[in-house]
């Protein structure tokens, strides 16, 4: 069995990688009754994360993470919390910092996300 980091490490290589080729199958990760909240727009369920994922208004996406937290969650065994500090760049836009936070549970034999929380990180002078 991985470690709370292991498992946390993982999921973001594979998430993100994912959304970087092929964004409509990120649905996959999600629970049924997820909820996304994305640059404050809020919405839950599979299809809506999936229509509001794919909706996005660029064509090419790389995301660079520069660290993984990890924290089991204590009510729940084998459920994490992961938070992702990273850049990210869109077609020919320069990088952005962002943050993104996931619950993770384990449903089923999967890891499956029941909350997503997305912010760019811009300071405005």
């Amino acid at each position: 069995m991985a470690s709370p980091q292991e498992l946390g490490k993982a999921f973001s290589q594979t998430y993100y990688g994912t959304f970087s080729t092929d964004r409509g199958a990120l649905f996959k990760y999600y629970h049924p009754q997820a909820m996304l909240t994305f640059e404050g727009a809020q919405v839950s369920g599979q299809e809506a994360i999936n229509q509001k994922l794919t909706s996005l208004p660029f064509q090419q996406v790389q995301h660079v993470v520069t660290t993984v937290d990890v924290q089991p969650v204590p009510a729940c065994e084998g459920a994490i919390i992961v938070q992702i500090l990273g850049q990210l760049k869109t077609d020919n836009d320069p990088p952005h910092g962002f943050v993104q936070a996931f619950t993770i549970f384990p449903i089923n034999g999967a890891h499956l996300i029941v909350n997503d929380m997305f912010r760019l990180v811009l300071h405005n002078a």
